[in-house]
């Protein structure tokens, strides 16, 4: 007994008529009535009534349906789990240190359920280096604080807020206050985000109290600026992040007011030539992210 006449014998079953079954299987009518009566004389018993308008299956053919049903089952579910043991390699993915990050040991776990060949090589860096890394091949996957250029690239808007915030040392006099005003910076020591295009976010923050700042320092990753203000060098404009997971004996942050927050992207060069296991990633991302997977509740646009 062959899978292949298995799938035949289902489509039959399915169409009720060897003449509609063969066209859906592309064969001749002939071929498909030999192969099903091929069937019957190897298995020494009869599978349908023939009496009707439409193929009806006896006691024996309904006996045969559900074991074929179970069989292809089983074929087609471990043709699938030996394509994806088979699937391995390293998914090269960038990302800022950003709330969102969040989102990545989720999706890395459990792609790496379906596809456990696969590992990760997760690299930090700014949104224009991790886009640079992507122009080169160097990178496959960035997530990315916005604004940002994404002419090049397709992605997926992520909903999540990322808020800007003030950092400071415990022991600074805004560390008792509920959210920083622009007034409340105007003369302090300050260290801001080095990217040009998050500098004008900043800028259009302060108004016109920016021409006027006392910034000492530009820093691309807040775990830079985390350990100068640790030293109370200053204070520093940065963006939440991972802040949930620093000491808050050692560094804190306050909310700006007004509310000044940001959006993600999890980006990829469009039309860039990707090994398997990114085509898989990406592949996967898209269907968890826009609503068709397991972590479809993640609000996204595209």
């Amino acid at each position: 007994m062959e899978i292949r006449v298995l799938r035949y014998f289902l489509a039959v079953v399915r169409e009720e008529s060897i003449t509609k079954a063969a066209e859906m299987l592309h064969i001749t009518q002939p071929t498909l009535s030999r192969q099903m009566a091929q069937l019957e004389e190897e298995m020494g018993i009869k599978l349908f009534d023939r009496g009707t308008r439409k193929i009806v299956l006896t006691a024996e053919g309904h006996l045969l349906r559900r074991r074929a049903e179970e069989i292809l089952e089983l074929v087609d579910k471990t043709e699938r789990e030996l394509q994806e043991e088979a699937v391995g390699g390293t998914v090269s993915v960038g990302c800022g240190d950003l709330a969102a990050v969040e989102l990545l040991p989720k999706l890395f776990q459990s792609f790496r359920d379906r596809y456990p060949a696969v590992n990760f090589d997760l690299y930090t860096g700014t949104a224009d280096h991790i886009k640079d890394r992507m122009d080169r091949g160097l990178t496959d996957v960035g997530l990315l604080l916005e604004p940002v250029s994404m002419e090049k690239y397709d992605f997926i808007r992520l909903n999540q807020k990322e808020q800007w915030v003030v950092a400071m040392h415990p022991d600074a006099p805004l560390a008792g206050a509920e959210y920083v005003t622009p007034e409340d910076l105007k003369d302090l020591p300050l260290i801001i985000p080095r990217r040009l295009n998050v500098q004008s976010e900043v800028a259009g923050w302060f108004g016109p109290y920016w021409d006027h700042l006392h910034i000492i320092a530009m820093s691309n990753l807040p775990s830079s600026s985390a350990v100068m203000v640790y030293h109370k060098l200053a204070y520093a404009i940065i963006i939440r992040g991972s802040i949930a997971f620093w000491d808050q004996e050692k560094v804190v942050c306050r909310p700006l007011y007004p509310e000044l927050a940001a959006t993600s992207v999890l980006t990829w060069k469009r039309k860039q030539p990707f090994g398997t296991a990114a085509e898989k990633f990406i592949e996967y991302v898209r269907q968890e992210l826009t609503g068709t997977g397991r972590m479809g509740k993640i609000r996204t646009e595209h």
